[in-house]
């Protein structure tokens, strides 16, 4: 009877040259990939990890791109995988890890590349709805000091027609005063005529 191997989920840690990992990303992501699949692993995952100084030279050379690699094989196919690396041009180091405790939302966490990519592409779009709001906030900060200005402006007038009521009051005033003493003087002067007339006709007779 055939006994049936259960393949278990592992955690491997490629390194690549920086300076071919960089300008041919995908040529370096394929080159993993192959090398699983010849050994029948099942890929469940694979991304950047980071790109960093290497604490030593390996291959010489002094910098590496770390890609994290999650699938699922048989134990037996590891060693196969270890010794492909060492025969690579592309990746000069592995470590591989047994994950079986490891959940899917520890498969799905956000490398240090992942976060710097996603904060790169948060950055135009708030670069975008700083410029977009920026107008708007000028608008209101025009209609504002506009209403503002309008309203200075009725403050200014009432104020002057309240100075104004009481002179236009005095002129008035000063006009009935004006013609009262006009017809005064009139009445006066009729009243005088009057007099003076009785006054030779009293002499005449």
């Amino acid at each position: 009877m055939e006994t049936v191997t259960k393949n278990k989920l592992y955690e491997g840690m490629f390194l690549a040259d920086s300076a071919l990992a960089g300008p041919d990303w995908d040529g370096v992501k394929n080159t993993i990939k192959k090398i699983l699949e010849k050994a029948g692993a099942e890929i469940v995952t694979i991304k950047k990890w980071d790109d960093r100084k290497l604490a030593y030279e390996i291959r010489g050379k002094s910098r590496g791109t770390y890609i994290l690699c999650y699938f699922r094989a048989d134990g037996g196919k590891i060693k196969d995988i270890e010794n492909a690396v060492k025969l690579s041009e592309h990746i000069m180091r592995v470590l591989i890890l047994n994950a079986e405790k490891m959940t899917s939302e520890d498969i799905e966490k956000d490398t240090p590349a992942t976060r710097v990519e996603k904060e790169m592409l948060k950055e135009p779009d708030e670069t975008e709805q700083k410029e977009n709001d920026s107008p708007q906030d000028n608008t209101d900060e025009e209609s504002e000091q506009e209403n503002k200005s309008d309203t200075e402006t009725e403050q200014d007038e009432q104020e002057q027609k309240e100075n104004d009521s009481p002179q236009d009051n005095t002129d008035e005033e000063s006009e009935q005063e004006n013609e009262s003493d006009t017809e005064t003087e009139q009445d006066e002067q009729e009243q005088k005529e009057k007099f003076d007339s009785e006054q030779d006709s009293e002499i005449r007779d």
